[in-house]
């Protein structure tokens, strides 16, 4: 329970007195965000569920330092009054935010609004970067990995197999058009609409940063079109001519800039089902791992998606 660590969490990161925390108010795969009230202002303080990696998390704070001085809204990272991002507290690990009042996620955000905002991303070109390019993002599942999860599923009756079973061929055909990197950067490597927000002041923000690593700038411009174009020639066209104007350096030149995309997707779906699986699961927890798996049986990639995106970017 971190509630009761308010005052020690506010005193450590120079928050100020008279601290609550409240939540949590957010959940995430690798943590839990709870606000921190105290009578100097509001930050976001998140619980993280696993042991960090100490030197990557310096590394994207400092990233995150970088691109907030280049002008993109993001929260500021509040360290500690010794200069630490992380601080142990009541036997696990939080960092601390500026608090950001951002809206529910929505990929029908103004698609140049976007454009604009992952160019001006893109444009801090860093290299120096702890965590290299991460199989997550560049490699495949695997047909193997596919037919024994969905096995697995089918016999222990989960809800979303049937409509999982009906993309297998789709998902392994998908994995054969991985293409390496053709050029990396420093990126933010989860530019889906849970982390592209609008606030409440109608401007937009980029959140959760602590997966930033090495990217190709075209492979991730790839997911953004996917996820925000909507399958709409209108949308792709108006976010992609954004940014393309707004001087960001990626280019979708063909088929290999999808695989950030298609691997990404199917590790994320992969992981969820494992996740449904794990012995001991609670209801809840296999209510959102199927939730996640619905995500992507509701809205696949295919490749008739990726080639409308290349004719219409």
């Amino acid at each position: 329970m971190l509630a009761p660590h308010a005052g020690c969490i506010a005193a450590s990161y120079g928050c100020g007195p008279v601290a609550q925390l409240l939540g949590p108010v957010a959940r995430g795969e690798q943590g839990e965000v709870w606000r921190l009230e105290t009578s100097s202002g509001s930050w976001a303080v998140k619980l993280l569920f696993e042991q960090p990696d100490l030197p990557g998390t310096e590394a994207d704070a400092a990233f995150q330092d970088q691109v907030l001085r280049a002008g993109v809204p993001l929260p500021r990272v509040q360290r500690t009054i010794d200069g630490d991002v992380l601080s142990r507290t009541g036997g696990s690990w939080v960092r601390v935010y500026e608090w950001v009042d951002v809206m529910e996620p929505d990929p029908e955000l103004d698609p140049a609004a976007v454009g604009d905002l992952i160019a001006a991303i893109h444009r801090v070109r860093s290299h120096s970067q702890v965590r290299p390019v991460d199989p997550w993002y560049a490699e495949p599942v695997g047909a193997e990995r596919w037919d024994e999860l969905l096995a697995a599923l089918g016999a222990h009756r989960a809800p979303f197999a049937d409509a999982l079973a009906e993309l297998r061929d789709d998902l392994v055909a998908l994995e054969g058009l991985l293409a390496p990197p053709r050029d990396l950067q420093v990126c933010h490597r989860d530019l889906w609409a849970d982390n592209v927000r609008g606030t409440s002041t109608g401007s937009l923000c980029v959140i959760d940063w602590e997966n930033g690593g090495l990217a190709d700038p075209n492979q991730e411009l790839a997911i953004v079109l996917f996820e925000f174009g909507l399958g709409d020639e209108l949308r792709a066209r108006a976010l992609y001519d954004a940014y393309v104007g707004a001087d960001g350096p990626g280019r979708i030149e063909g088929t290999g800039d999808f695989s950030m995309l298609i691997a990404q997707l199917g590790h994320i779906t992969e992981h969820a089902c494992t996740r449904w699986l794990q012995p001991g699961a609670s209801e809840a927890e296999r209510a959102r791992a199927a939730d996640r798996v619905g995500e992507y049986t509701s809205r696949p990639i295919t490749r008739e998606a990726i080639e409308r995106l290349l004719t219409r970017r």
